[in-house]
């Protein structure tokens, strides 16, 4: 490849790229600040703060196994093009700015491994997927919120005998304070999990065009550039999805504000640790209403619930769809 030729190109994908990480970060800004602005912990706009240092701190505490997945784990690293990356970052962008105006707490992560599976197909065909990656990420689609829901009850039951004695006014006070250290958890296994797709995207597209010398890794410069494009997207807030999981799925306080953040950054971290690109929008929400559940099952709004996980069956075959869409239309030029 002439790199002369490809590097305006080169420039154009990575900025693409950092503006996916950006708007991942915009989407899923609720994730890490839904319970501390629904229970008045703080204010929307010191939340949001809040949260996108935590998101920025990753980098000082989380590795880089999920970047490594996403960049050879999820299709053939040697089939990557600079067209499979623009038709998986325009389908997952797509995708997010669709389920943004709607305000439904969709996951980013799946939306882009969605338009990457579906870009490699479309250039390559199916002997593309490495399957070890994919059936990790699937899996934890479905197991990822099911972890978080029985973390967050388990929470809930154990904190509220721990605290049966104590008085309404001394318990919240303590709650309180687990709440904001669980969000500071929450924010930072959010950016350390969401911002390495976008690691390992733009890694993939370095080792693809001959501009990543030795073997597959993820440069420094690209780890830090994706850990601010997020933090700056978390700063510019996500509020219609902020009221979607604040107050619809099921009523906060501090208790259960604590409880579904510790049960989500539990789940994320973990899965971080194995490498695997979860959903930290499915690890917040199964914990949220795995808090409403512990109370009572008519606690949790099942209507709001079901609307989300509709959204989640259907993200990775949607951006898919338009990823392979955006493929075939760079053919034309």
């Amino acid at each position: 490849m002439d790199h002369s030729l490809a590097l305006p190109l080169l420039i154009g994908l990575v900025a693409l790229a950092l503006a996916f990480d950006f708007l991942n970060g915009l989407h899923d800004a609720a994730n890490a600040i839904a319970t501390v602005v629904a229970t008045r912990l703080l204010s929307p706009v010191v939340a949001v703060l809040f949260a996108a240092l935590g998101n920025f701190a990753a980098y000082f505490f989380v590795g880089l196994h999920v970047a490594e997945t996403v960049g050879k784990g999820i299709i053939d690293k040697d089939a990557v093009t600079p067209a499979v990356v623009f038709g998986a970052l325009v389908g997952a962008m797509f995708w997010n700015v669709v389920t943004w105006l709607k305000g439904i707490p969709s996951s980013s992560s799946h939306a882009l491994i969605g338009g990457l599976l579906g870009a490699g197909i479309a250039a390559a065909g199916p002997g593309v997927v490495e399957s070890s990656g994919t059936t990790k990420t699937i899996v934890a689609i479905f197991l990822s919120p099911i972890i978080g829901f029985a973390i967050a009850m388990a929470l809930m039951l154990v904190t509220s005998w721990l605290f049966r004695g104590s008085s309404p006014r001394g318990s919240n006070s303590v709650f309180k304070g687990l709440h904001l250290l669980s969000s500071a958890a929450y924010s930072i296994s959010h950016g350390g999990n969401d911002a390495q797709k976008t690691m390992g995207i733009i890694a993939v597209l370095l080792y693809s065009t001959g501009h990543l010398s030795g073997d597959f890794h993820v440069p420094e410069w690209v780890v830090l550039s994706c850990y601010t494009a997020i933090a700056l997207g978390t700063l510019s807030g996500g509020w219609k999805i902020i009221k979607t999981m604040g107050s619809k799925l099921t009523k906060l306080n501090h208790h259960s504000g604590f409880c579904a953040s510790s049960a989500g950054s539990i789940v994320v971290f973990g899965a971080s640790a194995l490498g695997i690109p979860v959903s930290t929008t499915h690890a917040i929400t199964g914990s949220v209403v795995g808090t409403g559940a512990a109370r009572r099952a008519s606690a949790v709004r099942w209507s709001v619930a079901s609307r989300v996980i509709v959204a989640w069956f259907i993200t990775i075959p949607a951006s898919a769809i338009v990823g392979a869409l955006f493929y075939w239309l760079t053919l034309l030029f």
